[in-house]
């Protein structure tokens, strides 16, 4: 009898300790499979999925949006030196007599360029990039910047607006209506502005005055933009140089945000990059850290709304008047 009740202690305890056993197995293989799901997570959440962006068919007046499905297996360590080299070979295949980019703009011919601003003569104004100049492509006006041989820009900032302007859109960006690599020359062609932009206005010698409504207005149209940069767009867009100068209206006094050619995709965030920008309008954080982030782009909107208060130039003075606001 004791003999029997021996053997069923023992068969309970040997029971117990595989059970234990069994659910002590158990445990690690979840544990497992857990850290293994959140590393495969993480590795997803570091690349650019294949997912849908909005792009559009350029051209004058349009605003027709679509989608494609764009697939990238770009992830964050290494990301910046594939991301070019993808963007050089997609540079490369433009290098021909077609229409041009994946998301429909239009690439044009020296000579039609040549043709359409009557061989360069109306000349809009002169920027780092290069002069700008007033030309006709069917239907309208249109402005088409040239890239000066001795511009602080390049090619790399060429690019990055063609291909940035390609997949956004919103009525408070620039319409990019298309662009010319031909004849060694680098063009990009945009909407006509035809209250040119708001630096030119607040500080320009005309008798233009805006009214506290129009500057509403225009602070609001630029917060707009922004706001699609950062929270619109996929994945979302650092401007990295706004200032009154790349801030454009239309005749109805609309502003749009404008030169796209220092931008960053917020995956590629510009740190070790250099600092990039324009004195007065670059943010100290950014300055002290290298590491240019979306609050940066507020900062630089900040000073635009102090420009549009006072009407004082950052680079003169400016930061006086908001020094005294602050205390």
């Amino acid at each position: 009898m004791d003999r029997q009740a021996g053997l069923v202690i023992i068969g309970i305890s040997v029971g117990l300790a595989l059970g234990i056993l069994i659910a002590f197995l158990v445990f690690l293989g979840i544990k497992w499979y857990r850290k293994r799901a959140h590393l495969r997570r993480c590795a997803n959440e570091h690349s650019i999925p294949s997912t849908t962006l909005p792009i559009r068919t350029n051209g004058l007046g349009t605003s027709t949006e679509f989608s494609a499905s764009l697939t990238n297996s770009i992830t964050i360590q290494g990301s910046e030196q594939l991301h070019k080299s993808s963007q050089l070979s997609w540079w490369k295949s433009q290098n021909k007599d077609h229409i041009a980019s994946p998301s429909g703009i239009l690439r044009y011919s020296y000579k039609d360029i040549q043709k359409a601003t009557q061989n360069f003569t109306t000349i809009l104004g002169q920027g780092s990039f290069g002069p700008v100049y007033k030309a006709t492509l069917n239907p309208g006006e249109v402005a088409v910047k040239v890239l000066a041989s001795n511009s602080k820009q390049g090619e790399k900032e060429f690019q990055t607006e063609v291909s940035l302007l390609g997949r956004l859109h919103h009525r408070n960006l620039v319409n990019l209506v298309g662009y010319c690599v031909d004849k060694g020359q680098h063009m990009l062609i945009y909407e006509f502005m035809s209250n040119g932009s708001l630096a030119n206005l607040l500080y320009g010698e005309g008798e233009r005055i805006l009214s506290w409504d129009e500057r509403l207005q225009i602070a609001l149209d630029i917060s707009h933009g922004i706001e699609y940069l950062h929270e619109g767009a996929v994945p979302p867009v650092i401007h990295r140089d706004l200032k009154s100068a790349n801030i454009l209206l239309d005749r109805s006094m609309r502003a749009k945000v404008a030169d796209f050619g220092l931008s960053k995709e917020e995956v590629f965030d510009g740190r070790n990059s250099g600092l990039k920008g324009t004195y007065g309008y670059i943010d100290p954080v950014y300055v002290s850290t290298n590491n240019f982030t979306m609050k940066s782009d507020i900062y630089s909107f900040g000073i635009i709304i102090f420009e549009l208060i006072t009407s004082i130039h950052p680079q003169q003075n400016l930061m006086e008047y908001i020094n005294l606001v602050s205390c």
